[in-house]
């Protein structure tokens, strides 16, 4: 239980700062928390918006920790159908942060106070960013990969991959894969939806160094110092 809690005091630690930080944000706001969707207000769909990506994460530490260290899923149903299913589960969740930013920025549409103008060109200069980054995973990083599949294949060992995007950055997912999550806003000119999409943004990086860099030191051991 030690090994599958490590670092995530961290992870309550900053989250509940990101949290507050937000509860300060939306207190500090008033009138530009207004708009709807649905009948549903702006301030609700907000905190929909927060919860989607503290849910993922939480799924994400939770599945890959009880399989690196118990192997909880994979002895119970294989490798094959233990990996599906978590990836169904990260899939879902994955797109629950995108949609609902969109639903959020669809409230809270032209909320920003500056010209849309530099709002487009940013998701102009964005989008091939995004695009580059979802196309070196697919053909180079693999989606498997992306997904962890090495928290669940003992035998599974790749290089460090240094093609496509990866070639600048090796987190280019944590990176410029986030960058899709400001479209909504600008595309919307919504102030909650970019800041929604900060926080995802921020969050991910406490997932990365609180979950996936001590399990990847697990996993690889001295051979991570090579491998990036």
């Amino acid at each position: 239980m030690k090994s599958i809690f490590r670092y995530q005091g961290w992870h309550l630690f900053v989250l509940i700062l990101l949290l507050m930080s937000l509860k300060v944000f939306q207190n500090s706001q008033g009138h530009d928390m207004g708009g709807e969707l649905w009948g549903i207000r702006s301030q609700v769909w907000f905190w929909l918006a927060v919860a989607a990506p503290v849910f993922h994460q939480i799924y994400v530490w939770l599945v890959w920790r009880l399989e690196l260290y118990r192997h909880s899923f994979t002895t119970r149903f294989g490798l094959s159908k233990a990996f599906r299913a978590y990836a169904i589960g990260f899939s879902i969740l994955f797109a629950s942060r995108l949609i609902m930013i969109i639903l959020l920025a669809t409230s809270n549409r032209n909320s920003l106070s500056f010209e849309p103008i530099y709002a487009y060109a940013l998701a102009a200069l964005i989008t091939p960013l995004v695009i580059y980054l979802f196309y070196s995973v697919k053909k180079y990083f693999t989606v498997e990969r992306a997904y962890g599949i090495d928290h669940f294949d003992e035998d599974y060992s790749e290089p460090y991959e240094k093609r496509g995007i990866f070639k600048y950055t090796s987190n280019g997912m944590y990176v410029f894969g986030l960058m899709i999550l400001y479209l909504p806003g600008l595309l919307l000119l919504s102030k909650l939806a970019l800041v929604i999409a900060l926080f995802n943004h921020l969050y991910i990086w406490v997932h990365y160094y609180c979950t996936e860099l001590p399990d990847m030191r697990k996993i690889y051991g001295p051979a991570l110092e090579t491998k990036s």
